[in-house]
């Protein structure tokens, strides 16, 4: 009977083990944010590198690292500097009005109204002239939350880019640009 006790204390301590390894609470850098279920925002980069299927793109530029997913019709960027990623975009392969309305409501609903950075000529002052502007390359629209002094969200709509949700982990993202600003 003593026998099957400690086999069961043991197992139970073996669980508990597994499940906080998993959950990351023996990390040295804590998952700030879960991005689209898959990416761990200011976590390690490694696992994505033998992610299956692996990156449609990578590129290593020094000690920063591109990875490019395909999902669906949208291109998922997972940013990294040295070793942990910095910034995940999802970029929306179809870009229209409705979408960006529909995501700016979305996230109003969970973080609030949150800032508007937009940027847009004096004569844009319709959703038609704004749209024109921002296929021209002339103006942009973003909207950034900023829900955790760890992190924040950008939904942006540029030229380059089109329609894109972004999660950023400030302090990475902020020493990634010291350095490229700093020439190292």
């Amino acid at each position: 009977m003593r026998g099957l006790k400690s086999i069961r204390i043991a197992a139970i301590l073996t669980l508990l083990l597994a499940v906080c390894i998993s959950s990351g609470a023996f990390a040295n850098e804590p998952c700030l944010k879960m991005v689209f279920g898959r990416y761990c925002l200011g976590g390690d980069v490694g696992p994505l590198l033998q992610a299956v299927p692996p990156p449609f793109v990578r590129q290593d530029e020094g000690a920063s690292l591109a990875l490019v997913f395909v999902d669906g019709p949208d291109r998922l960027y997972v940013l990294a500097f040295n070793g942990k990623v910095y910034k995940v975009v999802r970029a929306f392969g179809v870009s229209t009005q409705l979408r960006y309305e529909e995501t700016y409501a979305a996230l109003r609903d969970i973080y609030g109204l949150g800032e508007d950075r937009s940027r847009f000529p004096a004569d844009a002052k319709t959703p038609g002239r704004r749209l024109v502007a921002i296929r021209r390359g002339e103006g942009i629209a973003m909207h950034v939350w900023t829900p955790s002094p760890t992190w924040r969200i950008e939904l942006s709509w540029t030229r380059e880019m089109g329609l894109s949700l972004a999660y950023v982990a400030t302090d990475l993202s902020a020493a990634r640009a010291a350095q490229i600003d700093g020439g190292l």
